[in-house]
């Protein structure tokens, strides 16, 4: 018996990187996925590696299109009836550099995604008859000075504000956590690590970046009935790297 037996989660930005990792961590518990992301053939054979349309769909579109997140809950509903878990992974980052020079209509699409986006996709979940959790993927970036990545990093701690907002209006029958992972081995943080992973990876006490796997398995603890006492609160999943010693 798998934690997750006869139940179904929507991962978005799930082709690939940490959002494959989690759907690949949930169906091993025996759950089912569906999955998102903008390009139909990474989503295809990512639901090849899941197991086949017996437990994983995919629905391609932009994460802030209204149509596209209607199409991936009627798909559901079609599929395997109900929905129990949301991880609201998709994100994006087309900024790089100090907050003050970042574009203001790059913030507001950055804003969209990352941060209005998540607050879409959860509402038209819980309309949808969303039972169990929701998982927000945040970032360490929110906690603290993000030199480099300045407004991904205010998007991130937005995303942790709504994260407290939607846990409480939407207890006691919804559970809504997030996670704030440093840097992960994933195209979508390679401009922070490549060419210089070991100099990145000595800054953390583990010694090491961090992998998809590392964080799919908190994201499906969140998920879990062993978190059942658990909402409102961001795990940073670091390796150590926040961690300052006295003196």
């Amino acid at each position: 018996m798998g934690r997750f037996d006869g139940e179904t989660a929507l991962i978005t930005g799930a082709s690939r990187g940490i959002g494959l990792a989690i759907a690949q961590r949930f169906v091993a518990d025996g759950g089912r996925v569906a999955i998102t992301a903008r390009g139909q053939e990474a989503l295809d054979a990512a639901v090849a590696t899941l197991g086949g349309p017996s437990v994983a769909i995919a629905v391609a579109g932009k994460a802030d299109d209204p149509a596209h997140r209607a199409e991936v809950f009627s798909r559901i509903s079609d599929e395997f009836g109900s929905i129990d878990h949301l991880v609201n992974n998709a994100g994006i980052n087309p900024a790089y550099g100090p907050a003050l020079q970042t574009d203001e209509a790059v913030a507001r699409k950055i804003l969209d995604v990352n941060v209005i986006g998540a607050l879409a996709w959860s509402r038209d979940a819980v309309a949808a008859g969303l039972s169990s959790t929701i998982v927000n993927l945040s970032s360490i970036s929110a906690l603290t000075a993000a030199p480099g990545i300045a407004f991904y990093g205010v998007s991130k701690a937005a995303l942790i504000s709504l994260t407290q907002q939607l846990a409480h209006e939407l207890a006691p029958s919804i559970r809504v956590n997030a996670v704030a992972p440093a840097v992960i081995k994933t195209n979508f943080a390679k401009a922070l690590y490549e060419g210089r992973e070991d100099e990145v990876a000595a800054r953390y006490p583990l010694a090491r970046l961090g992998v998809p796997d590392d964080v799919a398995g908190p994201v499906t603890f969140l998920m879990s009935p062993d978190s059942a006492w658990i909402t409102g609160q961001t795990l940073v999943i670091d390796g150590g790297g926040s961690l300052s010693p006295v003196g």
